[in-house]
């Protein structure tokens, strides 16, 4: 029996509008989970769920290949990216991801360094009237993830740096000044590592042998080339941008701390499960990534639903992080609900989906996760651990805006560190 044929009304509008709410709202409406649309005049089929994450990142199904659209590979990811890649080119590529973020000192180094980076800021901190944390935040992750992949980069030249990765991420999904300003900031970012990674090939820069800048200057891809210099630089701009974007996390931590600060004498004890579970839960309740997506390479069907040849299939991230059927009660921030006797449970790999689904080793789902679990987990102690005053100051935060943050930053009154 041939599925049914979801209504496809075009929708760029209401994306605009109601941003992270858009799916989630189209699906109450509905009553299904699964639902059509129309994105740009090409149909959509969006779909919600860990059975229907399963079914996207089948490469038999869903496909990424010529699926991101241009602003978003001009802005966020860059062009020839190991997003754009499908089958052994992308296997090829993101073992190169894996082997650095995931091999036995990686994670565990560049922790050491943000956090010392961390400890070492809070002392200039507290000699200022305020900080915004969502820009200290990038600063110091952005200080930290360049050196940790030996990127040199000067004292004076990190905040400049800081704001050129920030704002890839703050101006991929939007027009205007913050969609001109991510690609200026990317053509910056990408001439200075691209000229980096050719002064490393022909000996003009030495750098650390086992660094992420060395790695990624000798990878050859599945075709035994060399990556472009352009398309290296791209890539090592995937290594320290979305390290950097851990500052909407951040944010969102001191945006948790500050309206349930009922967490804050846990954190602060130093109880690293529930560090852990404080982490997945900002990762869960707060707005990140709104959907991710690809091509049908042919004519399937899900959930009774016939999706055409090459069209776009979605699948919703918010809407699934707030699926009542999966979380409960998806609008009470509990961090508890990660834990089981006193420590982290099993977090099925296409349950809890901030940035995506699957196994990080060889689906699409970021390499980097598990850095942002590390990241986030040692950061929010720091955070308990800070004593700060918060002023007067504008908290909400827009679900039309993609990506979403508190509109301040969130402002902060630091006195110093709790001893």
């Amino acid at each position: 029996m041939p599925g049914r044929k979801p209504r496809r009304p075009e929708n760029a509008l209401q994306l605009l509008t109601r941003g992270y709410g858009w799916l989630p709202d189209r699906r109450r409406a509905d009553g299904s989970r699964t639902v059509g649309a129309r994105l740009g005049g090409l149909p959509v089929t969006a779909i919600e769920g860990p059975e229907a994450a399963r079914f996207l990142y089948d490469e038999d199904h869903v496909r990424r290949a010529h699926a991101i659209p241009e602003p978003v590979q001009g802005t966020l990811f860059g062009k020839g990216a190991v997003h754009t890649l499908d089958g052994e080119a992308h296997r090829v590529r993101k073992a190169m991801f894996v082997g650095l973020l995931m091999r036995e000192d990686g994670i565990g180094s560049l922790v050491q360094q943000v956090t010392a980076a961390w400890d070492g800021a809070v002392a200039e901190w507290a000699r200022r009237r305020q900080i915004v944390l969502f820009d200290e935040a990038g600063t110091v992750l952005a200080g930290a993830v360049c050196r940790w992949a030996g990127i040199p980069v000067a004292d004076d030249e990190v905040p400049g740096v800081a704001r050129d990765l920030l704002a890839m991420v703050d101006g991929f999904a939007t027009g205007g000044p913050r969609h001109v300003r991510a690609r200026r900031a990317r053509g910056r970012r990408e001439a200075w590592l691209a000229q980096l990674v050719r002064d490393v090939r022909s000996g003009a820069r030495t750098v650390p042998e086992d660094s992420a800048v060395a790695v990624v200057a000798a990878h050859r891809d599945a075709g035994g080339e060399q990556l472009d210099s352009r398309v290296a630089a791209v890539e090592l701009l995937n290594i320290v941008r979305p390290t950097t974007a851990v500052a909407w996390f951040v944010a969102f931590s001191g945006h948790a701390l500050i309206r349930w600060p009922e967490h804050r004498a846990r954190l602060a004890a130093g109880d690293a499960a529930y560090a852990e579970a404080f982490a997945h839960e900002v990762r869960r309740f707060y707005p990140f990534a709104p959907f991710i997506g690809g091509r049908a390479p042919r004519e399937v069907e899900w959930d009774g639903v016939r999706i055409p040849e090459n069209s776009m299939v979605l699948l919703d991230l918010y809407g699934q992080n707030h699926d009542p059927d999966l979380w409960g009660d998806p609008y009470t921030f509990r961090p508890e609900r990660f834990l089981a006797d006193g420590r982290v449970r099993d977090i099925g790999e296409f349950e809890l989906v901030p940035q995506g689904g699957g196994d990080p080793r060889t689906n699409h789902r970021c390499p980097g996760e598990q850095l942002t679990i590390g990241l986030l987990s040692a950061l929010a102690v720091r955070l308990a651990r800070l004593e700060f005053d918060v002023p007067d100051q504008d908290l909400t935060i827009a679900l039309h805006r993609i990506p979403a943050k508190p509109a301040g930053g969130v402002v902060l009154q630091v006195r110093g560190t709790a001893s």
